[in-house]
């Protein structure tokens, strides 16, 4: 797994006066004021570098900022129209072409991040790896390029880091917002008040998606507009009443579509960063009477953008039409700078994951003194085994996570609770996990007891593989230790590891006086096996 990290809400230590370097970019508005925005209060972060890249459906994104003086001063941003989306195939296959591009554009990236900590650097995949047939063999070769670990998101997760970036630089705490992020593959639609996501909506239409599937060679006719707004309104009418009945104060939207659409109509006379409903009127209509972008002749439309313009502006006026949208905000910050507040959320002790952890337990009425007995010794036999194994602190989070929550299966039936507790985690949503990680924490539970999957683990990257059957190791045995479910204290217990081998350690005596542990351990031997382990147990002073 990679580095991870989270806020939920303001971020600790935060002053009152701090600004972002504003981010600037291609289009051709001037760059907004600066802004208020949340970051910790960190010293020891004094000067350090961190990275935020976003493999979009769309255009690949990266950024670096450096903390200084209580603020992010953005130092670097690249920005390469890959158009992803436009290379996937209906069979999920990705064209040679798009893949090449993906390639070269994040030889480009890695270049740049070379001498910043890998745990200052996160990376993510979207919409249309998400939607890839094989998108393990693709982040294979995208990791090398880049010489980092990415990250697979979930619809929900990049609404929620989305609105992060948005929440961060507009601080309004009191009115709700509606958020949306217009990708290349999606659409995420994000309710929120504060800090706080309270909805969250991700829909499969973006600007590449959505020119591929209306307008590859249509001329675009009044008549043809309208089919189109039906289509995309079928997308969002499963949640429009819901989120009409919440009602907002503002609307903030995010994304390179947005930001294009703001810039042509500050080139036609409008404000800048900011879209209204009689503005977006007045462009489809130019666009309809031309028939066609290229006549059209849209001011601040760069050439890459063009490409995939007409699906992106159906959109936008789908989502003011359905949702009742007459003004619109635009906003710098999106996804990338919500990766960057994560990082800083994170450490900062500010995790969201932790929070979704304890939700779950909570829901599924976890024992939860069985499960902190648990944690405990699982904990304790990670610290002494983690310099031999070269296990991170990330290892250290995954395991104590999956102790936490390792017996909710118990709410469906004690028969096979572990088969059940995998599969309530892997198909649940839990705020702040990557795919990756949230499949890791499924395999942990699924493998805390009886006999191990054949595959267990092979749905992994092959590099998470070894340490993932090490902290499966960890789990299992920390469970049987505590199998009794007794409030009785374990004694001094030493777990040596070298390599594949574990030895146990246990004071002269206590297996002796507790038979049910020792035939427990030693049947546990047989099990650990199946995870590349060899494990001894031995009493001594």
């Amino acid at each position: 797994m990679t580095s991870r990290s989270g806020s939920k809400g303001p971020l600790p230590g935060r002053s009152p006066n701090v600004s972002v370097q504003p981010a600037g970019g291609a289009s051709s508005l001037p760059l907004p004021l600066s802004l208020d925005l949340t970051v910790p209060a960190n010293p020891a972060l004094e000067g350090q570098s961190f990275a935020a890249v976003d493999l979009g459906s769309n255009s690949f994104h990266m950024i670096v900022s450096r903390y200084a003086n209580g603020t992010l001063q953005l130092v670097d941003r690249i920005r390469e129209p890959v158009r992803l989306a436009q290379g996937l195939g209906a069979d999920g296959s990705l064209s040679p072409a798009a893949r090449e591009r993906a390639l070269g554009c994040l030889a480009q990236f890695g270049q740049r991040l070379r001498g910043l900590s890998p745990e200052r650097i996160r990376t993510v995949a979207t919409n249309t790896v998400r939607q890839m047939k094989n998108p393990r063999g693709f982040l294979v070769l995208a990791e090398t390029a880049l010489g980092a670990p990415i990250e697979i998101i979930s619809g929900r997760e990049e609404g929620r880091l989305t609105y992060l970036g948005v929440a961060n630089t507009f601080a309004e705490h009191k009115k709700r917002r509606l958020v949306l992020d217009i990708g290349g593959g999606s659409t995420e639609f994000i309710l929120g008040q504060g800090f706080d996501v309270q909805e969250i909506e991700s829909v499969q239409m973006g600007c590449v998606s959505s020119t591929k599937r209306f307008f590859a060679d249509a001329t675009i006719t009044r008549k043809y507009w309208r089919e189109v707004q039906q289509n995309l309104a079928s997308e969002i009418a499963p949640f429009r009443s819901q989120y009409l009945a919440r009602s907002w104060k503002r609307v903030i939207g995010c994304s390179g579509t947005l930001k294009a659409t703001a810039a042509v109509l500050h080139a036609l006379g409008g404000p800048a960063w900011h879209i209204s409903r009689a503005g977006l009127d007045a462009l489809i209509d130019r666009i309809v009477f031309a028939g066609d972008l290229e006549k059209a002749k849209l001011p601040a439309l760069s050439a890459d953008r063009r490409a995939v313009y007409a699906g992106g502006l159906a959109v936008i006026d789908a989502c003011f039409r359905e949702l009742n949208i007459d003004e619109m905000q635009v906003c710098e910050a999106a996804l990338r700078e919500g990766l960057l507040f994560d990082m800083l959320g994170r450490l900062s002790h500010n995790d969201p994951r932790e929070d979704a952890i304890r939700a779950l337990a909570k829901r599924h009425s976890v024992d939860t003194a069985q499960a902190k007995r648990v944690k405990q010794i699982a904990l304790k036999l990670f610290d002494q085994v983690q310099g031999d194994w070269k296990l991170d602190e990330i290892d250290r989070e995954c395991l104590q996570f999956a102790a936490v929550v390792h017996e909710i299966g118990l709410s469906i039936s004690h028969s096979q609770h572990h088969v059940h507790g995998a599969y309530i985690v892997a198909n649940c949503d839990l705020t702040g996990f990557t795919k990756d990680e949230q499949l890791l924490l499924s395999i942990l539970l699924r493998c805390h007891r009886r006999s191990l999957p054949k595959e267990a683990f092979a749905a992994l990257p092959a590099r998470d593989q070894p340490r993932a059957k090490r902290l499966s190791a960890l789990l299992r045995i920390a469970a049987l230790l505590h199998r009794p479910r007794s409030a009785e204290l374990l004694p001094s217990i030493h777990l040596l590891a070298k390599d594949a081998t574990l030895k146990l350690k246990f004071p002269p005596e206590w297996l002796a006086a507790h038979p049910l542990t020792r035939a427990d351990l030693k049947q546990e031997r047989e099990q650990i096996e199946a995870l590349d382990l060899k494990l001894s147990v031995v009493s001594s002073a």
